[in-house]
């Protein structure tokens, strides 16, 4: 191998199991009855003390699937707050981001330089930061409904 070359990005894929496992069990957490509840709301305390929230609406219900649209609603003039869907596999307990930035269905690799200059490991840091967020909303969250502390 030449010492200029970089190696090509190789997907973890143990690690990226690991954190859609671990998403599952917290959006189980947050959202305990997802099978019969359609929206749910927690109210996030804020440093600043701005008002903001992490609104989840069931999109899809199947036998072994659900799919959730998660937005984080916070008034922001200059930046536009995440929102993404994000497919739970209730047979195999993981959560996995179907959707985000408008784009839909995510490959495991991306060469890199591209047109949209996504990483080369888009579907791995999307899932990654899905997890931050949601262990933030666990953290700081306020909910009218029970949340689940341990699962």
């Amino acid at each position: 191998m030449n010492a200029l070359t970089k190696p090509g990005y190789r997907v973890d894929l143990a690690g990226l199991q690991a954190i859609c496992d671990a998403n599952y069990a917290r959006l189980c957490r947050l959202m305990p009855d997802m099978d019969s509840q359609d929206e749910r709301c927690i109210r996030l305390q804020a440093p600043d003390g701005v008002a903001q929230q992490l609104l989840m609406q069931v999109l899809e219900r199947c036998p072994y699937t659900t799919t959730l649209r998660l937005s984080h609603e916070r008034p922001h003039a200059w930046l536009p707050p995440p929102s993404m869907e994000v497919r739970l596999y209730h047979d195999v307990n993981m959560a996995e981001v179907v959707a985000a930035y408008n784009r839909r269905q995510f490959r495991g690799v991306y060469p890199y330089p591209n047109e949209q200059m996504l990483q080369p490991d888009e579907k791995h840091q999307l899932n990654h930061f899905l997890g931050e967020w949601l262990g933030y909303c666990q953290r700081h969250g306020l909910s009218d409904m029970p949340v689940l502390i341990n699962r």
